[in-house]
C-alpha cells in the first residue's frame, strides 16, 4: 500500500499556470499506475492524465498542449504542470494510484489509493 498527498492547488487568472504535486510513499519501491482526476460540483469525476511505471505519460485531449504530468527530478513526488489555465479547468483535483505496472483504465472506481485533494480555482 502506499499513501498519497496532493498540493499546489490555488486560485489563478485565467492564462496563469500552478504546479500541482502528489507526494507517494513508495516511488521506485512498487510498481504503480498514478493518475490525476479532477471534478466540478454537479460533474463526474474526470481523468486527466497518468504515468505507468516506466514513465510513459498520457494527458486527457482537454488538456493536451496544456498540462504535463512527470516525475520531479528527485523524490518521491509527481507534478502536475498546468499552463495557460481555463476558467474550465476549476475542479479539485485528485492524485490515485492503482498497483500494477501499466495504465490500463480511466474508471476512479478501479483505482485503490486517493488522496484527499487539492482545489483549482481560475477566474476570468
Amino acid at each position: 500500500q502506499i499513501e498519497l498527498v496532493e498540493s499546489g492547488g490555488g486560485s489563478v487568472q485565467a492564462g496563469g499556470s500552478l504546479r500541482l504535486s502528489c507526494t507517494v510513499s513508495q516511488v521506485g519501491r512498487n510498481r504503480y499506475c498514478l493518475a490525476w482526476f479532477r471534478q466540478a460540483p454537479g460533474l463526474e469525476r474526470e481523468w486527466v492524465a497518468d504515468i505507468n511505471s516506466y514513465g510513459d505519460a498520457g494527458v486527457a485531449d482537454s488538456v493536451k498542449g496544456r498540462f504535463t504530468f512527470a516525475p520531479a527530478n528527485a523524490g518521491n513526488t509527481v507534478y502536475l504542470q498546468m499552463n495557460n489555465l481555463k476558467v474550465e479547468d476549476t475542479a479539485m483535483y485528485f492524485c490515485a494510484a492503482e498497483a500494477g505496472a501499466g495504465c490500463y483504465t480511466r474508471n476512479p472506481l478501479e483505482y485503490d489509493y486517493w488522496g484527499q485533494g487539492t482545489q483549482v480555482t481560475v477566474s476570468s
